[in-house]
């Protein structure tokens, strides 16, 4: 009889195991290599497109033609962001210096958003995606994601708007883009510490500052400020419209919970299917939960990632959840409803008690 006895691993440790015999599967695909070429069309397509949309401003001139180009401004600004994105999170380069410029420079210079602001407040979301009062994603001011939020508007208009709160999400995210710039001007306003500030201010100003002169300058005062409400309005929206569909509606992790990376990521995060089409259309953010299980995989190698974790996932017994496009939206307006009407544990998922503390 042997002297030793086998100690069965804990459920902790059998998670972190998990994830580690994924990561290297994902690694033996080769999906977390560089993809140079693939980006180095998108970066010129982009420096391209931003240089074609000033052009086309000034050559349409004085015109109500303008608006148009304005939907069209929305449209390239949100996938420059996507591209910003994807260097915030060094898909691009192997170098962590030149993602974090390449990053500034797309967000700053050409979308007019703060670099800074957006990775702190990102990053805190990827640490503890949906987790009560940590994810900065779930704690906005007009609207309830947990009954807590729910309980503490009180005001006969707040219970009101608390009510319909889901009917209003997609309207009001054409007031986003306003909020998003708003947001990167206090950042880099305030006294905390934030790297590359100066460079961060000067590429701000020539954008909003530069930007908002030269609409004035190529029209008359009517359509420009037309121009600006429709490009910023859009913006915003199209900007919402592609990150809301990952997260809201999906169980909540409360303040005390302790998961492992992988149920945690896969748990709150939901896919998007359909074709290419849909990878262009939301920059990748399609593949929530093979972003967030995986942040530097390059964005072209996600849609390939996705039957791997899928599989992995269903061999685990670990929830993954995709839907289309519009069953997202409709999902997220119902729950944003139920919990305004005070009727929703917002965890219901009971895989996660085995990993609480």
């Amino acid at each position: 009889m042997s002297s030793t006895t086998t100690i069965p691993a804990r459920p902790r440790d059998r998670a972190v195991s998990d994830f580690t015999e994924l990561t290297r599967t994902i690694q033996a695909a080769g999906l977390m290599k560089r993809r140079p070429a693939h980006y180095a069309v998108r970066l010129s397509a982009a420096v391209l497109a931003v240089l074609g949309l000033i052009a086309t401003i000034v050559l349409v001139g004085d015109s109500w033609w303008q608006i148009a180009v304005a939907f069209a401004a929305a449209v390239i600004l949100t996938q420059v962001a996507f591209l910003g994105h994807d260097a915030a999170h060094r898909q691009i380069f192997a170098d962590g210096r030149v993602n974090n410029w390449t990053s500034l420079v797309l967000a700053d210079l050409f979308v007019g958003l703060s670099h800074g602001w957006w990775q702190r407040k990102h990053t805190r979301h990827h640490a503890n995606p949906n987790k009560i009062d940590v994810d900065p994603d779930i704690d906005l001011e007009f609207l309830a994601f947990t009954p807590d939020q729910a309980d503490r508007k009180t005001s006969k208009w707040q219970v009101w708007f608390l009510h319909r709160q889901g009917w209003f999400f997609f309207p009001l995210l054409f007031l986003e883009g306003l909020a998003l710039h708003a947001a990167a001007i206090k950042r880099l306003s305030q006294r905390e510490k934030l790297e590359h500030r100066a460079a961060e201010i000067v590429m701000m100003s020539i954008r909003l500052v530069g930007g908002t002169a030269l609409v004035f300058y190529a029209m008359s005062w009517p359509i420009a400020l037309v121009f600006l409400a429709v490009q910023m309005g859009f913006f915003g929206f199209y900007m919402g419209a592609s990150f809301a569909p990952n997260h809201k509606g999906m169980p909540l992790i409360p303040k005390d919970s302790r998961l492992d990376f992988l149920r945690r990521q896969v748990l709150t995060s939901r896919n998007i299917g359909g074709g290419k089409w849909v990878d262009i259309l939301m920059g990748g953010l399609n593949h929530q939960v093979e972003h967030h299980l995986f942040p530097s995989m390059p964005r072209p190698s996600l849609r390939r990632a996705k039957p791997i974790v899928q599989a992995y996932c269903k061999e685990h017994n670990i929830p993954y959840k995709q839907v289309s496009l519009t069953q997202s939206y409709a999902i997220i307006v119902k729950y944003l409803n139920t919990v305004g009407l005070h009727d929703r544990d917002p965890f219901n998922c009971p895989i996660t008690a085995v990993y609480r503390a």
